[in-house]
């Protein structure tokens, strides 16, 4: 499985964001790849906040659904685990998110983020999009 950042998702969704191409070629990999997409639902909800502002909560979400991107549960323990990698990577809150719901069940993490992605990297994940 591939966890998403919120940057890809979002660059997908937006036709005038600078990685939209970049985020349709790397769904298009993917999906050539069979690799299934998961996101935290933190991750999901900052992806739709734009789109609700917009009056398209719907249609982003049909077009997650279409995706195939699967809401990635949260462990009892994910308050203690998010509060240690917000301590030992600072990265910011929804990030830890992302690399929470990675180190559970994905080997890989999807993001235009370099801080983000340095930060899998040095988890043993592989990084889609940097």
């Amino acid at each position: 499985m591939i966890v998403l950042d919120a940057s890809v998702l979002i660059a997908h969704l937006d036709a005038t964001n600078c990685h939209h191409d970049r985020a349709g070629e790397l769904l298009l990999l993917a999906a050539d790849q069979a690799k299934p997409l998961g996101a935290s639902p933190i991750t999901l909800a900052e992806v739709l906040v734009g789109p609700a502002r917009a009056g398209r909560l719907d249609q982003a979400a049909a077009a997650l659904d279409q995706l195939g991107v699967c809401p990635v549960d949260l462990p009892r323990d994910a308050a203690m685990r998010l509060a240690s990698l917000r301590t030992t990577t600072t990265l910011k809150l929804p990030d830890c998110f992302v690399l929470l719901a990675a180190d559970q069940v994905a080997d890989a993490v999807a993001t235009f983020d370099d801080r983000l992605a340095d930060t899998a990297r040095s988890h043993g994940l592989t990084v889609w999009g940097r």
